[in-house]
């Protein structure tokens, strides 16, 4: 079990606490040559080292279908964790005798010190510090686009008038508006990559999770 960083934005950390968010999407770093393309993962290798990667190959190829070099998902595998990064203040440095202090921006502390603290950007975290770990249950890979409304849900969208219970699974957006969570992911993704990223629809890693409390 390997552990590694992960970052999200405060609406995320606070929708990972609520169990509403049991989803993330980040655009891979490796796209396909051609459109026509599709992503192979390897589960059987005489190759050790080529087990749990992924390439693209061509769609209904079987001998050779490589169409790329092997490259790993950068979140890991099923079984191992991510631990997150948040907005953060460190109250007490760890010692060697004490462990260490620190308050959340997205918690009861952080807001109602909000404005006296100094916080420090989520990159600048280590990893005593972080809260929140989480334990990953799936990896596979889509197109932006390809989202479902569950799949939406499950990433957490905060739609700023909520669930409308006169509308069971419908939001109202920040226009005032009414969406299907699908839409309001679109609009949570554009916000953060841009209107050009979405229209672009490129191929994502779908990171399912779980939350797990160390011991």
């Amino acid at each position: 079990m390997k552990q590694r960083p992960i970052f999200f934005n405060g609406d995320m950390v606070r929708a990972v606490i609520d169990g509403r968010k049991t989803q993330t999407r980040r655009i891979m770093r490796v796209q396909p040559e051609s459109a026509e393309f599709e992503p192979r993962f390897i589960i059987d290798s005489t190759k050790r080292s080529e087990i749990d990667n992924w390439c693209w190959a061509e769609p209904g190829v079987f001998v050779n279908p490589r169409r790329s070099a092997l490259f790993p998902c950068p979140f890991g595998v099923v079984g191992d964790r991510l631990w997150v990064r948040e907005t953060h203040s460190i109250r007490v440095e760890p010692s060697e005798h004490t462990p260490g202090v620190a308050w959340y921006r997205e918690s009861d502390i952080g807001r109602r010190w909000e404005g006296q603290l100094r916080w420090r950007p989520s990159i600048h975290m280590p990893r005593w510090a972080s809260r929140i770990t989480l334990e990953i249950t799936g990896v596979r890979v889509e197109r932006l686009q390809a989202i479902s409304e569950e799949d939406a849900k499950a990433e957490g969208v905060p739609p700023a008038g909520g669930l409308l219970p006169d509308y069971p699974g419908t939001y109202l957006t920040p226009k005032g508006d009414f969406a299907t969570a699908e839409v309001a992911f679109q609009r949570l993704w554009q916000s953060i990559y841009g209107t050009d990223s979405w229209l672009a629809n490129p191929w994502v890693w779908v990171i399912e999770f779980k939350r797990v409390v160390e011991d």
